[in-house]
């Protein structure tokens, strides 16, 4: 398995507290930092449109505490709480924290935390990337949940999912209606073939057999244009260049 590395966001609101895990985690190899919050507030804000594997979290913070925020994350955003009161551990590990600082905490103390974390994810990721594997490229249809009913979509007939939040709409041939879905777009695509579908955009997966122009940075599919963002566009060239004349 390649290396892993995980995305995480530190959330205090004291500023020391702040740079002295920042300064942790820019000499842990496999920790990528993405934002520095110095409340739940705008650490809520920040992952409505982003996605992270994990938050170092204080507990104690005014307006919304870590504990009640923690409660709000989606599943595959994990915990380590940061605190300097004991007495919280236990509710922590109530909302499956991986695992519980105590300030003051040195680096060897924060490395071991972090490599829990780094444990969890290379399992969990793991047995997904190897599950998808195995079934990925033989996929002809999915059923997704709408409406109460166990819909049966033809992949074949997929033109692009679109991401809205928790919600996914399916938009598919000769239907002018789309399908709307409870899921993220980060799990769908795991279980997509990866010869047939790319992700192009945080809020798009698009069918590769069914693009129909390729202008600048937009792909053009059934008359809807969808902008390639740059995180994505080395990939996209990459696929582009090797089905070119």
């Amino acid at each position: 398995m390649e290396s892993l590395k995980l995305s995480c966001v530190i959330v205090d609101d004291e500023p020391m507290a702040l740079n002295l895990v920042e300064s942790y985690v820019e000499k842990t190899p496999f920790l990528a930092l993405q934002k520095k919050c110095s409340s739940a507030i705008e650490a809520m804000e920040f992952l409505q449109t982003e996605t992270v594997d994990l938050l170092f979290l204080d507990i104690q913070m005014p307006d919304l505490s870590g504990l009640e925020f923690s409660k709000m994350l989606p599943k595959s955003t994990r915990v380590i709480f940061t605190t300097a009161f004991d007495h919280y551990a236990l509710e922590g590990f109530k909302v499956e924290a991986l695992d519980y600082l105590l300030k003051p905490f040195d680096y060897a103390e924060f490395l071991t935390a972090a490599n829990k974390a780094r444990t969890w994810f290379e399992m969990v990721k793991g047995s997904k990337t190897e599950a998808a594997a195995a079934v990925s490229e033989e996929k002809e249809f999915l059923f997704v949940k709408s409406e109460y009913k166990q819909v049966r979509i033809k992949l074949a007939d997929v033109l692009y999912f679109e991401g809205l939040k928790d919600y996914i709409k399916i938009w598919l041939k000769d239907n002018p209606k789309a399908i709307l879905t409870l899921m993220s777009l980060k799990s769908l695509e795991e279980e997509l073939p990866k010869s047939d579908f790319m992700r192009v955009h945080r809020s798009f997966i698009v069918s590769l057999k069914n693009i129909d122009v390729v202008e600048r940075s937009q792909i053009i599919i059934n008359n809807q244009r969808i902008t390639v963002s740059e995180q994505y566009k080395p990939k996209f060239l990459e696929f582009i260049n090797s089905n070119s004349l």
